[in-house]
């Protein structure tokens, strides 16, 4: 990829006339984004790529089990992407558009109950759209795990509405009947989407970078809403309900005004509370047994349960154990600790008893 770059100036050296390409992964919790991610990392050959993640949780598990990423890694604070990323992501963008070395590419990986409109907005919506340029919107889909529950949650539905490209991952684990069926439920939502079929995350590149696929046209009426929306603070009835008035207050983000941000970080949580997601974060200095933990992933831990990753300490064990789990499927990769060891793990689902979790989970250590 050729870099074109626009002459030095004292705020933001070496732009490329277009703006820097944006990839921004969204997909569902447990559909792959941080695998995804991986994959990207891992073949990029010489495109210098920054990377933001965001986590929906207390801990983030994500940093530390992406490949290295040298100073390219770039931790915006915990929370839910619409609130924290949204008051973060400018700032974060422009130090990387202000980084002395050349970087080519940005790479965002939501968490897995944002809505992507926020985040595409901050992008169209504000001066980011002549620094930047929205690629495209990778939506990263569970074919095994997939039903059609998981989009009653108005962030799911929207990670199709909003793809540019939705990568049916794990199609190994599915069967043809099961693809079909989802094939035809997203071409419900999203006419004529673009979809390709994933295992593991393994794409070629050039399907997904460098594409230009956001219909960066098409948002323009919303951008002008949602600048009129900002001077008009009583509008409730808006069409888009108001899960998309999440990103308004990063407008005015330069202003540091910390009063002003505490209040709205508390109203953009509440679509969080609607779809009923909660997120359990538990941390020991203790082991875990082995045995009494796959007892309580087997035989207690509640139905309800999405998503949960972790990095596990075992008493049984001189090894860092990765966790993930997604659905009803589970998997323990094992490899050598690089700090203390000690137990980090997180839980995402609906409507979870934090008390009932943190007591099995205590019963657990050793």
């Amino acid at each position: 990829m050729t870099q074109i770059t626009a002459p030095k100036s004292e705020v933001i050296p070496n732009i490329p006339k277009r703006g820097m390409p944006i990839t921004i992964i969204t997909g569902f919790l447990g559909s792959g984004k941080t695998t995804l991610l991986n994959q990207i990392l891992n073949n990029k050959q010489d495109l210098k790529v920054a990377v933001l993640v965001n986590e929906f949780g207390d801990i983030n598990i994500d940093s530390q089990l992406l490949v290295s990423t040298d100073d390219d890694m770039m931790e915006l604070s915990n929370g839910c992407i619409c609130c924290t990323i949204n008051d973060g992501l400018l700032d974060a963008v422009y130090r990387v558009l202000e980084r002395e070395d050349r970087v080519d590419y940005m790479v965002i990986e939501t968490t897995g109950v944002a809505d992507p409109l926020p985040i595409i907005l901050t992008f169209l919506g504000t001066e980011l759209r002549d620094l930047t340029n929205i690629d495209s919107i990778l939506t990263v889909v569970d074919a095994e795990a997939f039903n059609r529950e998981h989009f009653q949650s108005e962030a799911a539905l929207k990670q199709i509405t909003y793809g540019d490209i939705i990568l049916l991952n794990k199609t190994d684990l599915a069967s043809k009947e099961k693809l079909a069926d989802l094939e035809g439920f997203i071409y419900e939502v999203k006419a004529g989407a673009k979809i390709l079929h994933t295992t593991y995350g393994k794409v070629a590149l050039p399907l997904i970078l460098d594409v230009d696929l956001t219909p960066k046209d098409e948002y323009s009426s919303l951008i002008e809403e949602d600048t009129h929306d900002d001077h008009d603070h009583d509008h409730h009835d808006h069409d888009h309900h108001d899960h998309d008035h999440h990103d308004h207050d990063h407008h005015d983000h330069h202003d540091h005004d910390h009063e002003h941000h505490h209040h709205h970080h508390h109203h953009h949580s509440d679509h969080l509370e609607n779809d009923g997601f909660v997120s359990i974060s538990f941390q020991s200095e203790r082991p875990f047994d082995v045995h009494k933990f796959e007892t309580f992933l087997g035989e207690e831990m509640p139905q309800n349960v999405f998503r949960a990753k972790g990095i596990l300490w075992f008493s049984e064990s001189d090894l860092r154990h990765i966790f993930q789990l997604s659905g009803p499927r589970y998997q323990l990769d094992a490899d050598e600790w690089m700090t203390a060891p000690k137990n980090q793990v997180v839980f995402i689902g609906r409507d979870l008893n934090r008390e009932e979790i943190y007591s099995h989970l205590n019963n657990c250590l050793v």
